[in-house]
Formats: C-alpha cells, structure tokens, sequence
C-alpha cells in the first residue's frame, strides 16, 4: 500500500491558478486580512503533513480495530485519542471558524482542500472534527449570543465536539414524522425526550463533551416539517463559569457495527428529559439545520473525492511495480520477465478513468466553494447568485462525487486484481468506507430528487439558468481561441444536451407528476458529466501552451474525459427524457 501524499500541486494550481482565489479574497473585506497565497500555502503544506504522518498510519488499524462500547462508554481505536490532541493542538478545528469566538476566519474554498487530505488518510477520524465543524456553523448563524459565546471556543478548540441528531429508528428522510418532543421549562431551557439513531461522533474518548443539535418537536408544534425545532443539547452541563458540570440525560445506548468507517462511532442516542436550548426560532428547526447541511454535503462529497484519491495513489504505484505480461507494442522492459501492467491499455483505462473524475471533482468541489464563500462574504446581487448556484450545486456535488467515488475505488481495487481483494494491500477498506457517503447526508436518490425538484421544476429552471449562464460566459469568453476548440466545442454541445434535457423535464412535469422522480438520478448524473466537462476546460484553458509535464498531465486527462467519459452523457439524456411510462407501468404484484 502506498504511503500517501497530499497532492499539493493540483491544490495550489487550481486554488492560484484556475480560481484566482488570492484575488477573490483580497476583494472580500472580511476575507482580505486573513486569507492570502502566502498563508494558503502554509496551511495546505501544514496539513499535508499531518495527514500523511499522524493520520493515514492510523487508518487501516482503526479500521481493523474499530470503534467499542461498554456499558454507554465508547472507546475508539488505539492512536485516535493522540491523533485528536495533535489536530487540535494544530488549531485545525479553527481553520473555518468565527473569529470573534477563536476561529481563524478562513474561507472555504481553502477548507474544502484541507477536508480532501482529511478524508484521504483516514476518513473515520476527518468524521469527527467535520462534524464539530458544521455544529458550530449552525451555532453560529442561529444560536443566541450567549450559546455562541458559552460554546463556540471550546467547539473550535476541540475540546468540546459537536454531533447531529436527526434521524430516527422510523424516521430517515422524512424528517417531518420525528417523534422527539421538546417540552419548555420555566427557566428558557426545554426537556428533551427520543432517541435518536445513526449518530456520527454521538459519543466517544476524544473530547471532553460532546454537543449535540437535536431536532425536535414541542407539544402544540405544527404537524410535519414546519413543526420542527433545532436544540443544542450537551452531554455534560456546562456551568456559568464555563467549566464542566453535572452529566446531562443523554446517554449512548450502542453503536452500530457497519460495513465501513468503523473508527467512527456510530451512534444510537437517548435523550431522558435531557436540558437543552433552543437554537434559532420554534418551528423552524430545519431551515436552521439547512446552514450546515450546504456545508456538510459539499463535505461528504470530499469525502468521496478523498477516497478516490487515496485508492489512485494506491493502484498507480502498484501499476508500475507489477509486472504481468508484455506491452502490445512490444517489450518495454526487456530485462525483466515482463512489463509493469501500467503499459496495457485496459489498465491505462482504469487509472485515467479515475485521475479524470479526481481531477474534475477537485475543480468543482472548488467551484463550490467559491459560492458558498460569496454566499456569506458578499453583499447584494452578488450574496444572491452564490446562494442561488450553492442550492443548484449542492446536491450535484454530493451525489456525483460520492457515486462516482464508489467507481473510482473499485477501479483501484480492480487494477490490483486478487490483490485488492486482500486487506493487506488496503483498497477494499476504501471500498467499504466511500459506500456510505452514497447514503447519509440524504440519499443520492434523494439528492437527484431536490436537484430536479426544489432547485430545477419547482423554479422553472430560474436556478438551473444562473448555472447555464456561467458555463456560456466561459464558453464566449474562449470562442476565438483555436488551441481550445478541442474541448469548447464538445462543451458547447453538452450544455445545449442539458438545457434541452431540463426543459424536456420541467415541460412533462405538466402533465405527468412522476416525471421529475422518473429522470431525476439519470438528470444529476447527466448535470455532473457536464459539470466536469466545464471544469476540464477550465483547467485546460490554463494549462494550454505551458510545457511542464503538470500542465501536459492537465491537458491530456482532459483530452481523455472529454473523449471517453463525456460521451457518457448522450445515454443519460435519452434516459431523462424517456418519461416515467417504463417505470410505472408493471403492477406492483408483478415485482
């Protein structure tokens, strides 16, 4: 197995040189005293290190060690509790953090780079800190005063962590049927009562308190998702002095023995008239939740990135160390008995096919980030495009990155052959550990569903447009440029493929209210293809003409997306616009 290796120069390349972030950045006040190339750098190279010495040598142990519990005590694996003190001895829970309650104010677009390395060298230990990371969020836009002052330090220090809890032994996506009740007391707080389950870091052995935002309901509340209330319910009280208190009612009844992530403590959460406090207003839990949760699928789709990563660094070191029979072309290495794999076009296939949907995964998952910075730093018309391409773009960044993770790490584990079925070599725990991603955070089905719905039919395509009009001003902007045709071309194409696509959708839905469920996976995948393409013209846009071998790299992966995995997208539309007859024809007795 590989040791891993932050791939810093693709980062700085599409962080300096795609984006031009130093510029964005020096433009936003809030951004332009804390965040500039020079610090970028620093930090990126910082956690590159990290990663690749304290973090990816505790993956697979944690894996085979998992995470334990003992009569409501959860214990995670040897070397966890140390490798959390020196993260947070780092200041890394920080990084994203509210300055004015000890974050560092940095932008996410930054954030997003860090969280690669993060979920490349271990993704159960990355599940911790970035689930703290979206409970401060939260916090932060919607608690009170006193809750951001009483709990944000610690939170960003990492002396205190933070979890989610919202799904329920009958409730998953559908939020609106909780049974978790919040009953208000005479002193502002409420009691909460309910279980929870699927609890990622609900209880463990590396902070001190855990703090969990709790959905519930209070006893008049409206019935459904408009009834729904957010809570900040710690697992120890916090005393006036800031200093631990008594044990809240809140207890870890087990945790889940899973196929992957196993380092990560899953949790199934009881709440026995637990003292909590209200975050945001009554009623309006969910849009409260929803601040993180733009956060937190853009992070579960890096954790899918992550993963592709780390399985490609595996499968091209192997490629070029084994040796199995000869090049078509001939003999590279005549001396030896045979030639590394990597000379045989299947295997060529394989790695690229991976390198390509790495490299279009970091662009866009940058991109995303760009919005969700102009989302909270800008001001105007240009704080609404971001929000607007942020709602657009998140389920695609979720589901497309995680979907085709999954592909990426079973191509690695493929180019291993019976190697990579054999735990040793480490691919098939990155196999088992990206298969999550694909289901919390929302299902990729019900990712595709808020594309095409919420964000596609519901606004006639308003949103879809602002997307549209990007991609069309990059395209104008490099029309002229015959070095280019090459990928503006095809890219102009497939934009026209995914507009015809969406109002082919947006139109059935008229007449037809299975039409949007009927296209909505084969739509996101159709919208990511797309996506890529944009981004893999961008990025070649800057590497044309330059002759280090980064930039041929660049050019020639581009060359092979849009040549090979792009043409994926013709199929994908035909099954968009098929309607939703085939689906719903067969009686269900007929199953």
């Amino acid at each position: 197995m590989a040791d891993y290796k932050a791939p810093l120069r693709e980062m700085n390349f599409l962080l300096h040189e795609v984006f031009e972030a130093d510029k964005l950045w020096a433009r936003l006040p809030a951004l332009a005293e804390t965040a500039d190339r020079e610090t970028a750098d620093a930090i990126l190279e910082e956690m590159g290190k990290l990663a690749a010495n304290t973090l990816d040598p505790i993956n697979r142990s944690g894996d085979e060690e998992g995470c334990s519990w003992n009569d409501g005590v959860v214990t995670t694996p040897k070397g966890f509790p140390e490798a959390y003190a020196t993260f947070c001895e780092g200041g890394w829970g920080a990084l994203v953090g509210n300055p004015e309650f000890g974050g560092m104010g940095m932008p996410k677009m930054l954030g997003a780079q860090v969280e690669e390395m993060l979920n490349a060298s271990n993704i159960s230990f990355a599940l911790y800190p970035v689930l703290t990371n979206g409970a401060c969020l939260a916090i932060d836009a919607h608690g009170s005063q006193e809750l951001k002052e009483k709990y944000l330090p610690n939170m960003y220090a990492g002396t205190w962590s933070g979890a989610m809890d919202l799904t329920e032994p009958h409730a998953g996506t559908d939020l609106g049927i909780i049974r978790t009740k919040a009953e208000p007391q005479e002193d502002g707080s409420y009691s909460i009562t309910g279980s929870k389950i699927f609890i990622t870091g609900g209880d463990q052995d590396l902070s001190e308190n855990v703090i969990h935002l709790v959905l519930a309901k209070l006893p008049d509340a409206p019935k459904g998702p408009k009834g729904i209330s957010l809570f900040l319910v710690p697992k120890i009280l916090v005393n006036e002095d800031g200093s631990l208190g008594e044990r809240n009612a809140v207890n870890c009844g087990s945790i889940e023995h899973k196929m992957g992530i196993k380092a990560s403590s899953t949790c199934a959460m009881n709440f026995d008239g637990a003292k909590g406090w209200l975050v945001g207003e009554l009623n309006k839990g969910l849009a409260a939740m929803f601040t993180m949760m733009n956060y937190e699928r853009l992070g579960v789709g890096i954790q899918g990135l992550g993963a592709s990563e780390r399985s490609y660094q595996n499968a091209i070191e192997y490629a070029r160390d084994r040796v199995q029979s000869r090049s078509p072309s001939g003999a590279k290495q005549p001396e030896k008995a045979a030639d590394p794999i990597i000379v045989h076009p299947d295997v060529r296939r394989m790695l690229l096919t991976q390198k390509a949907y790495i490299g279009g995964a970091r662009a866009l998952s940058t991109y995303v980030a760009k919005w969700l910075d102009l989302a909270k730093y800008s001001e105007g018309e240009e704080k609404q495009q971001a929000e607007a391409m942020v709602a657009l773009l998140t389920p695609v960044a979720k589901a497309f990155f995680t979907d085709r993770g999954l592909d990426c790490t079973v191509i690695g584990q493929q180019v291993f052959g019976g190697h990579g079925y054999i735990r040793e070599w480490g691919q098939e725990q990155l196999v088992r550990d990206v298969r999550i991603t694909q289901i919390y955070e929302g299902t990729n089905g019900i990712q595709a569903l808020d594309l095409i719905g919420r964000k596609t039919v519901a606004n006639g395509g308003a949103l879809f447009e602002l997307f549209a009009a990007d991609v069309q001003q990059f395209i104008d902007a490099n029309a002229g440029n015959a070095d280019l045709a090459e990928f503006i071309q095809p890219l102009t194409v497939e934009l026209q493929r995914l507009k015809d696509a969406t109002a082919a959708v947006i139109e059935a839905t008229k007449t037809d209210p299975n039409a949007p469920g009927a296209a909505s996976v084969d739509y996101l995948d159709l919208f990511g293809y797309v996506a890529y393409a944009y981004m893999w013209a961008k990025v070649a846009s800057v590497a044309n003409g330059k002759d280090e071998d980064f930039y041929r790299s660049q050019i020639k992966t581009a060359r092979f997306y849009f040549a090979r995995l792009l043409p994926k997208s013709q199929a994908l539309a035909a099954s968009v616009v098929a309607g939703s007859g085939t689906l719903m024809d067969l009686e269900e007795e007929l199953f």
